[in-house]
């Protein structure tokens, strides 16, 4: 959470990063789907209750479950690539080690900004510029953001399955029928 705090807009102003992804995508790929999707679930949450509110970015409860505990959540989804990324750091295989990282990287991205992108459409339409369908403007805009905050997790978690391994290998791996 406190990730969102650092600056996260680009040159667009309605494009923003979100660098919450890659703590998300880590978790997940060290524990699982489970585990990320809670911790997605409390980051949306937070992020809801201290950004959300305050901000007006609060339309109506189903616009705010969407965007904010539900779209938060599904950005753990990457975990289902987690027992198999930690069989292929612990066999060697680092071509594999990067495609399941980036997998769930690209995962978790993807299944969170379409839950933004399906808020932006029905509640958010709106503020599309005059002429340009709703459902256009929101895939231009949290299109340009699931592509900002992807490129940058891919980096960091690329930077950190290469570097410090040991991050996504519990010495206890939890749900995934075996002890490391």
């Amino acid at each position: 959470m406190a990730l969102e705090y650092i600056p996260h807009k680009t040159g667009i102003s309605s494009v923003e990063m979100s660098y919450g992804i890659i703590p998300i995508t880590v978790l997940a790929l060290r524990r699982g789907t489970g585990a990320g999707m809670a911790a997605g679930l409390t980051w949306g949450v937070l992020d809801l209750l201290l950004i959300g509110f305050s901000e007006g970015s609060f339309l109506n409860v189903v616009q705010g479950m969407l965007e904010y505990p539900i779209a938060f959540a599904v950005a753990g989804l990457g975990g289902i690539f987690a027992g198999r990324l930690q069989t292929a750091i612990k066999d060697g295989q680092l071509g594999r080690v990067f495609g399941y990282a980036w997998a769930a990287v690209v995962l978790g991205t993807v299944a969170k900004y379409f839950c933004h992108f399906l808020a932006g459409w029905v509640f958010w339409g709106s503020y599309a510029p005059k002429g340009m369908p709703a459902w256009l403007y929101s895939l231009a805009i949290n299109g340009g953001s699931a592509i900002a905050s992807g490129l940058v997790a891919l980096i960091v978690v690329t930077v950190l399955v290469t570097s410090v391994k040991q991050l996504f290998v519990p010495k206890r791996t939890v749900g995934l029928g075996h002890a490391a």
